[in-house]
């Protein structure tokens, strides 16, 4: 009887053994499968009198192909991996929303600055003062659609986080399913191979959205933390993810973990990695940093334009108004926590001095203090109002009670509410309320390049007359206060001269070419009235606005340059760090699927293994029973 028995269960073991071969190859292709492989051992003996019989094979267990150190190591390279390659996505999204070339905001920026050259030629001319006029329309209309763009990216991306959180918590949800199955066969002397493959396919998937910490739990189970110590799933008890707009900022959002009726927000770093990741930094950083960018762009550009408008004269004989419509004091937001009803505000006193970031005012007991948002930068403040970076902050609404704190941001709207404020060619303000006037007795040696107001000034159309030395200094008779000082004491006071070097008093600008002959002179005064169609001072005034440094020392006429840089900067590091975390993910997974995964070639070998031993057991079977029916039968005679 013992042989009959060997044989059968010689025969159970291998269809076992070819069974699990076939479910190995059946998975060749399922996502996160682990290949499995049957563990023989001996069954055992029996003692008899002729010696010690072996009954044959059995099934020891079914072992799942795993290793702990190479499937951490790819879950978490390919959450850093996932991270870089969504920031780099939205990344590439935004390029695409500032081209080079004739569709680009610098060449509306220069389109409109340059349209002035042909006023300075010919001022009185109606058709090149709509041109004008057309050109700011189009470059302010490049700015509105370029903000409306990022807008409904930033919509979008919010969108994604929104999805991002959903997913995380569904797969949150199947994981502690998962654990309830593993803890309900804890204590058996087998694995639930695929329970455990189940459970570490959704540790990887989770591990796409955010970074994870995992330690082991009952019977194999696992418990899930995220956001530095939260316990997202607990056994087969879960928390979850919520999305909500941060209230000192709607244009950002945070997300908050919630667990019973508590929510606590988690900070964007403490993700880590992983989709969510990567989709938040990309929103809260980047995006922000660059609309910054724009908003200046706008803010600094309409300002100074606005400023020398007004410098100038129109064809009426009025000065000028507004050429953009300004726009007003940036509002901050209150913090929920504050005690008072004072408000805080900002509004643009200097545009050269231009920082694209947001502020946060706080009220201290010494004063205040005023926190740059987007390097940390701190200045502190004995009353208000004061300028920081080309911004006048100040209080109202009452006095505010120490601890209040206000979000301002200078440039949110600047470009999307950006619009020409001048409609008719004739309120152009071209002509300048200044007039050089060169000596009678002057040298054919020297020309007057420009001379236009650059300043208000009290004595802006005070008679001034410049007379050159023999030295080639000049002195200078009817300046008011507040100019700079002679650089030689003299006798005679006198002021050094460069050639094409501008020579700024009372408010103007004069610049003069060529070589002085001592008694040259230039006398500086009110423009007549009637010199207002052939004047085109103040259109000389925004041609020099091109080269103003406005931008951190660069050019206006350049800011678009320096903006498109840090846009295709922060896309090519983003490009080589999701290639290059890319790069490890591919190869820690590779290594995990070399111990884990499942080769069909090496499969095929053992299926012919065991099924030869398949046949070889049906073989002795039938010889067993063969020997068993002969015995029955000479026994039964």
């Amino acid at each position: 009887m013992s042989s009959l028995n060997i044989a059968t269960r010689a025969l159970t073991t291998n269809m076992a053994a070819l069974q699990v071969i076939g479910h190995n190859i059946a998975n060749v292709n399922t996502e996160g499968y682990s290949r499995q492989t049957v563990q023989l051992q001996n069954a055992g003996y029996q003692s008899t009198g002729g010696g010690y019989f072996g009954k044959g094979v059995e099934i020891a267990t079914v072992d799942r192909a795993y290793n702990a150190h190479l499937t951490r190591e790819a879950r978490i390279t390919a959450s850093t991996a996932a991270g870089d390659a969504a920031r780099l996505e939205r990344l590439e999204q935004l390029e695409a929303l500032f081209p080079m070339g004739d569709k680009g905001l610098g060449s509306a920026l220069n389109d409109m600055l340059n349209a002035w050259a042909d006023l300075s030629a010919s001022p009185s001319n109606s058709t090149a003062r709509s041109v004008v006029i057309s050109r700011a329309d189009a470059f302010a209309a490049r700015l509105r659609d370029t903000a409306g763009q990022i807008d409904l990216l930033r919509n979008s991306t919010q969108q994604q986080v929104g999805e991002h959180v959903d997913a995380i918590n569904r797969l949150a949800t199947e994981l502690a399913g998962v654990n309830r199955s593993i803890i309900e066969t804890a204590g058996g002397s087998h694995v639930p191979n695929d329970l455990f493959d189940q459970r570490d396919k959704l540790l990887a998937d989770l591990s796409q959205y955010a970074q994870i910490s995992v330690v082991p739990g009952e019977g194999g189970s696992a418990n899930v933390f995220l956001g530095g110590s939260q316990p997202l799933v607990l056994g087969t008890q879960t928390g979850k993810l919520a999305v909500q707009r941060d209230p000192l900022d709607t244009s950002r959002i945070n997300v908050m973990f919630t667990q019973g009726a508590l929510a606590t927000p988690l900070d964007a770093n403490t993700l880590g990695s992983g989709a969510l990741a990567g989709t938040l930094r990309f929103l809260n950083d980047d995006l922000s940093a660059i609309q910054n960018q724009v908003g200046r762009i706008a803010l600094a550009t309409s300002s100074l334009i606005n400023q020398q408008h007004q410098l100038g004269v129109d064809l009426a004989g009025n000065m000028g108004g507004n050429f953009f419509v300004p726009t007003g004091p940036a509002q901050g937001l209150p913090a929920p926590t504050n005690a008072s009803a004072a408000t805080a505000a900002a509004t643009v006193s200097n545009p050269q001095a231009l920082i694209a970031s947001d502020y946060e005012l706080r009220v201290e007991a010494t004063g205040f203090s005023v926190r740059r948002l987007s390097d940390g930068t701190t200045t502190a403040l004995a009353t208000l109002p004061a300028e920081i970076d080309g911004l006048s902050f100040s209080i109202g609404a009452g006095p505010a009670a120490v601890g209040d704190s206000f979000r301002i941001r200078p440039y949110e709207g600047a470009a999307r509410n950006l619009q020409v404020a001048i409609a008719a060619p004739s309120s152009l303000a071209v002509a300048s309320p200044v007039l050089v006037t060169p000596g009678t007795g002057n040298s054919a040696g020297m020309s007057v390049e420009s001379l236009y107001a650059r300043a208000p000034s009290a004595n802006l159309t005070d008679p001034v007359t410049l007379t050159f030395n023999a030295d080639g200094t000049f002195s200078a008779t009817g300046l008011g206060p507040g100019n700079p000082p002679p650089d030689n004491p003299g006798p005679p006071a006198s002021y050094n001269y460069t050639p094409g070097q501008p020579l700024q008093f009372n408010g103007w600008s004069l610049t003069l070419r060529g070589t002085p002959t001592a008694g040259d002179s230039f006398a500086i005064g009110a423009a007549p009235s009637s010199a207002i169609a052939q004047n085109a001072g103040n259109a000389n005034g925004m041609l020099a606005l091109r080269s103003l440094a406005t931008f951190e020392g660069t050019a206006l006429s350049d800011g678009y340059v320096s903006l498109f840089s840090d846009v295709g900067s922060r896309v090519q590091n983003a490009q080589f760090s999701a290639a290059f975390s890319s790069n490890v993910a591919t190869t820690a997974e590779q290594a995990r699927a070399n111990v884990a995964g499942v080769n069909l070639d090496e499969e095929a070998a053992r299926l012919l293994q065991f099924q030869q031993a398949y046949q070889a057991s049906a073989k002795f079977l039938q010889i067993a029973q063969s020997t068993f029916d002969s015995l029955l039968q000479t026994v039964g005679r």
